[in-house]
């Protein structure tokens, strides 16, 4: 696997450009946050998911290219699969049990000083109101890489284009609303065990489940 070039970054970042006044024009109401955005340097972007759209609006509020996780199917999708490729989107082929390509090409991604967009509930949740329990991933790459996790609360992109929905609507706007960053440190000299990665997951979700007004019920420990 190779991590994205120069190339690729120049032509994401025209994409961005391009499709910027378009989208925010249309669906996007609201953006807080942006100055939470490190303007260098390799951080995670964690956010709700419950829309194709979520990807799509945060790349283009967003200052810097964001290089997301994504599942195998968008790499294989006659439309999709082309966006995919030319602007470095990171594969995930989910029912693969060998992720250290994944795990790898995150790390170049990191020593290349670059945003990682991570969606913790891995896919894109059917309810309105609730989340999906999270993974753990963003945990163990932050705690791993020694970077922060930024949470991301996005509002109202389900209406835009559901799950299970066909057609867009134009209709509906989108709220996009940035937390501050979330650093570790008094989890880097210690173990990155199964139960230190599920507090910090956790702690992000309680983040993120301000954010966006989603409810997420999946808590193992205390977090009041």
């Amino acid at each position: 696997m190779k991590s994205h070039s120069t190339a690729t970054s120049i032509l994401y970042g025209t994409i961005r450009r391009i499709l910027r006044p378009f989208i925010q024009g249309i669906w996007i109401k609201k953006v807080t946050g942006l100055h939470n955005i490190p303007k260098r340097g390799s951080a995670i972007l964690a956010m709700n998911h419950q829309s194709f759209f979520d990807f799509l609006t945060l790349s283009v509020v967003c200052p810097r290219n964001i290089h997301f996780l994504a599942a195998e199917k968008f790499f294989h999708h006659p439309v999709w699969k082309h966006l995919m490729m030319v602007t470095g989107q990171i594969k995930v082929e989910r029912t693969s049990s060998d992720k250290a390509g994944v795990h790898q090409l995150v790390e170049t991604h990191v020593q290349k000083n670059t945003l990682i967009g991570i969606f913790p509930e891995g896919t894109r949740s059917e309810s309105k109101t609730h989340m999906l329990k999270a993974y753990t991933g963003i945990a163990r790459y932050a705690l791993t890489h020694r970077i922060p996790i930024i949470p991301v609360g996005i509002i109202g992109a389900e209406d835009v284009l559901s799950k299970t929905g066909k057609k867009v609507n134009t209709a509906k706007v989108i709220e996009i609303h940035i937390g501050e960053p979330l650093h570790f440190n008094e989890y880097f000299d210690k173990e990155v065990s199964k139960e230190t990665c599920t507090l910090v997951t956790e702690k992000v979700m309680k983040k993120i489940e301000k954010l966006s007004n989603k409810i997420y019920s999946h808590y193992e420990f205390d977090h009041n």
